[in-house]
């Protein structure tokens, strides 16, 4: 009884200490209301868009890093305000904000159905400072950014602080890239806009309760309201700010490693490529273009001309075969290194609390950490990446980002304030990111900037952030989290999430089967760029011949695969829906929350990763409707588990009844694909379907925003025995095609079609078709028709069976 009456008093103390109070007015601004409470403490709700609503809840106590830059809506919109005895409530379109009077609290509300509500709403003691929200029985929640702890991450409490995790396998609550953010199966996001180490616990400590917490800062957040996941993610993403689209060539393959030691042998790693005909795109330089070893010369930011005599020529002539460089860059400046003494006289570092340069010892050795909140720190930095550039590096990647290692101690300016690194450890690596992508493309305007990173906050890739899942177990159990860590950072944005792919860290010898079932996963993913530690290449061109073929049909099937990626990347940027997604995104019935062992690819396809050895069939959960093998044309019904048959060069691709997937002909590079040429599969259904295709020149900055693009749109019109496949095609770009040709392959006719009416209106009866180049292939139900040039902008096929 005397521990319940403490514990009591304890909870009435923090209570009476906190932003609890009671509504006394409100003023309205447009698209914004401010309301006063008894404690005179100001409550901002601003509309961001149609479905989302931003709460700022305004202390005077101490200075707050700046708010994020969210996006706001062009149609411009306005609170309506019922004013009540007991509750106020701020009406716009479909959403309601309920702010009730006594004790202020706020409930927020979609097409007159209660979504979300705080439960006590803010609090701020003098080291702990955060919002509560009430939980539903049964609610699911998927949030925090990089964990392994499946994808309902209700009953966890988990930091909010970005810390790399080296060598993880099947469980990690702490990672490179935290997210202060939710997502319901309420149909709900929470974002928690607030830039220091805290925690977000889901029902952990308290069943019913959602808290977001911190040492410091802003008490602000973000609620995006809708009808699905997918609605609630998307208008979430676009108050955030959605990625730009990314240079074509970044969804080619990598070759990549930990790390190429010198000038010769990057050089042969990319003939090699050439050589067994396998394609490449880019090629990644670690740390040792700057230093032979790899403690001493972090922070030396120019070449080792000892180990790469002529870079300049180098990445000249990897630009003559299409291949692009990209260069790793870190934060750190040893004292060893032979830019310090500069970055101490130009005021680029971090300061201690005396303001002289932080200093203190990580594994890399004795360093300072580079200001990229201060001007003098970017200024400072940004010089390298100039003379890169002017050398003809594509890309960046920025390494230990977190970053790795950031003492609380260290002083950090920002927009004329100082802060703490508790204060500002989590946005780091996303003002990092801010600095490199606007940066970049100042300096390169015709050119889209590729932006590589592990670290960031919320709405890191509106400055086209990739980042990838950090150094994962070399094995079956680093490979297996790798579908739950992409969905769950992909639905609040980061859809350029990606694995290492092989795996990184560890492994004592070379396991075939593990290796090519990754490869098998990186086809469809965000980024194809195997990376590891050195002892165990994880190059294909290094290993024996029968993985050099299996690795290159598979990166042939990536690049044929192109134009349906690069439409994923147009979908991304113009509607925030991430490339990889929960088969909860399109598929709404609650058993899907869970499902981390498959994912759509798009919306065309169903992947399952064989992540355990030695299988000869993977089973997956279907959803509903038809589900065809990529691999054999066969049928599976949805909603029932199969047993998909595998060997070790096919997995698991379903592809769903009535989809169109646009494909190439592989070539070794993505500049030399043949754009105008395309192969359409078409999957037939019993209703009616349609694709959009996109297509652009792969690297203006600008192609949305000014309309530089062509769209080509298919339709789908099946009836009994026949069906009808039309095309239209809109809009342009410089270098556009003038003309097409499209073959067309058309996958689960019931039986070898009659006749076929092609674009130009002439019949071709069955008896004709070898003369025609049409072919049937019975065993996969399978049509195909060459090639046609097409010259109208608009056609159709009728295939009547």
């Amino acid at each position: 009884m005397i521990k319940r009456f403490i514990t009591l008093a304890l909870v009435w103390l923090i209570s009476s200490t906190t932003l609890a109070a009671d509504f006394t007015s409100f003023t309205q601004q447009e698209s914004a209301v401010t309301i006063v409470l008894s404690n005179q403490t100001q409550v901002n709700i601003e509309i961001i868009n149609p479905q989302t609503i931003a709460v700022n809840y305004k202390l005077d106590d101490q200075a707050v890093p700046p708010a994020l830059e969210l996006v706001n809506s062009e149609d411009a919109s306005t609170f309506s305000v019922n004013d009540g005895a007991d509750a106020i409530e701020f009406v716009s379109n479909d959403v309601k904000v309920v702010a009730h009077k006594a004790p202020f609290s706020l409930a927020f509300w979609y097409k007159g159905k209660l979504h979300t509500q705080e439960e006590i709403g803010a609090f701020a003691q003098r080291t702990v400072r955060g919002i509560r929200f009430a939980l539903q029985p049964e609610e699911k929640l998927m949030g925090g950014g990089q964990r392994v702890l499946g994808m309902d991450r209700r009953g966890h409490r988990m930091p909010l602080y970005n810390r790399a995790h080296y060598g993880y396998g099947t469980e990690s609550n702490q990672m490179y890239y935290s997210l202060p953010a939710v997502l319901s199966n309420h149909n709900y996001a929470i974002a928690f806009d607030n830039t220091a180490s805290g925690f977000l616990d889901i029902g952990k400590s308290e069943s019913d309760v959602l808290q977001f917490e911190a040492v410091a800062g802003r008490l602000r957040y973000i609620v995006s309201l809708g009808e699905s996941l997918a609605d609630v993610s998307q208008h979430l993403i676009a108050a955030l700010g959605k990625q730009p689209l990314p240079p074509r060539w970044a969804l080619g393959n990598f070759a990549s490693r930990f790390g190429y030691r010198t000038e010769q042998e990057t050089r042969d790693i990319v003939d090699a490529f050439v050589t067994h005909d396998i394609p490449l795109d880019a090629v990644v330089l670690d740390l040792y273009w700057f230093g032979k070893d790899i403690k001493g010369h972090m922070g030396n930011l120019d070449w080792d001309r000892a180990a790469f005599p002529t870079p300049e020529k180098m990445i000249s002539d990897f630009a003559d075969k299409n291949v692009k460089t990209v260069v790793i860059t870190e934060p750190f400046i040893l004292d060893t290194a032979s830019t310090y003494a500069n970055a101490v006289e130009s005021n680029a570092l971090a300061t201690n609390v005396a303001g002289e340069p932080k200093m203190f010892d990580f594994y890399f050795g004795h360093t300072g950490l580079i200001d990229v909140f201060d001007r003098s720190g970017q200024e400072w930095f940004w010089q390298f990446y100039a003379r890169l550039m002017e050398q003809g590096v594509a890309g960046w990647w920025g390494d230990l980002g977190e970053p790795e290692v950031h003492p609380g101690d260290t002083l950090h300016q920002w927009d004329k304030q100082v802060f703490t690194a508790d204060e500002v450890h989590n946005i780091y690596g996303h003002m990092w990111a801010r600095m490199v992508y606007e940066r970049t493309l100042q300096a390169q305007p015709d050119k889209r900037p590729f932006v590589l990173m592990r670290a960031g906050y919320l709405g890191s890739q509106r400055y086209g952030m990739m980042p990838w899942t950090g150094d994962v177990s070399r094995s079956w159990d680093g490979f297996k989290p790798q579908v739950e860590l992409a969905l769950q950072m992909g639905m609040f944005g980061l859809g350029y999430i990606h694995s290492d792919l092989g795996g990184f860290a560890g492994g004592e010898t070379f396991d075939k089967e593990l290796y090519l079932r990754w490869l098998q996963f990186g086809v469809f993913s965000p980024v194809f760029r195997p990376h590891a530690q050195e002892h165990i290449p994880p190059e294909p061109v290094m290993h024996s011949q029968d993985v050099i073929d299996k690795a290159k049909r598979l990166i042939d099937l990536r690049y044929q695969m192109m134009p349906y990626n690069y439409t994923l990347s147009f979908e991304n940027s113009l509607t925030g829906q991430p490339l990889m997604r929960p088969l909860s995104y399109h598929f709404p019935q609650q058993k899907w929350f869970n499902n981390k062992e498959s994912y759509l690819w798009g919306e065309a396809f169903l992947i399952s990763p064989v992540t355990e050895a030695g299988h000869k069939e993977w089973h997956v959960d279907l959803p509903q409707g038809d589900w065809y093998s990529f691999w054999s044309g066969e049928v599976f019904e949805g909603e029932q588990v199969i047993a998909f048959p595998i060997t070790t060069d096919t997995f698991p691709v379903l592809v769903k009844a009535g989809s169109f997937v646009p494909m190439v002909s592989a070539a070794q590079t993505s500049t030399d694909i043949n754009w105008s040429s395309l192969q359409v599969n078409y999957w037939l259904d019993n209703a009616a379907s349609e694709y959009t295709y996109y297509e652009d020149g792969g690297n203006d900055p600008q192609s949305i925003e000014k309309k530089r693009y062509q769209t080509i749109k298919f339709n789908a019109q099946p009836s009994d025995g026949s069906v009808e496949l039309v095309y239209d095609i809109k809009g342009s770009y410089p270098d556009a095609p003038v003309s097409r040709k499209i073959a067309w392959i058309v996958h689960g006719l019931s039986a070898m079609p009659a006749k076929i009416q092609l674009n130009d209106g002439k019949t071709v009866k069955q008896a004709d078709f070898d003369e025609q180049g049409i072919r049937w292939q019975a065993d996969k139900r399978q049509l195909t028709l060459p090639s046609t040039s097409l010259s109208a902008k608009r056609g159709k096929l009728n295939i009547y069976y």
